[in-house]
């Protein structure tokens, strides 16, 4: 299933490219969910964001998130990842991750950017010690009671 969700989506691409909602439904079909146990008890379903395709596209374009709903992005070595909002249509919390996932840095409410050029700002921590980033909807990871320092269980993506 999985190399025809990858055909289909180069069949996209070649074919004039992909429209918002044909990268929602190639998102959903081609992704992982991990649970991720947060501080407040609240588990999180997330998507895993674990090739450059999935890192670069994100939660692109989509027009909403369920408040228990995320994407992960999982590298394979610590780093300070940097983020934006581009092309981005709804608030998040981002939330960086080291690999004894501990929370190193979090960034409230980031707002959209509706700039057209790649001139939206970046998002980045102040560590280079991140394995993960997490997505969640914007003004939710107070509730969740995540903080730096948090520890998140969830298994690896």
């Amino acid at each position: 299933m999985l190399k025809t969700i990858s055909a289909w989506l180069v069949a996209c691409i070649i074919t004039g490219g992909l429209l918002a909602g044909d990268i929602q439904t190639a998102h959903a079909a081609g992704s992982d969910l991990v649970s991720i146990q947060t501080p407040s008890g609240i588990t999180i379903k997330a998507e895993v964001a674990d090739t450059p395709f999935k890192r670069s596209m994100g939660l692109m374009y989509r027009d909403h998130l369920k408040k228990d709903h995320g994407m992960l992005f999982f590298f394979g070595q610590p780093q300070a990842w940097n983020f934006w909002m581009k092309n981005t249509k709804m608030a998040l919390d981002l939330i960086w991750i080291d690999e004894k996932k501990r929370v190193t840095h979090i960034e409230r409410n980031v707002p959209i950017c509706t700039k057209s050029d790649d001139s939206c700002p970046q998002y980045r921590p102040n560590s280079d010690d991140a394995v993960y980033v997490l997505e969640i909807t914007g003004g939710t990871v107070d509730g969740y009671k995540i903080e730096k320092g948090s520890r998140l269980h969830f298994g690896q993506p």
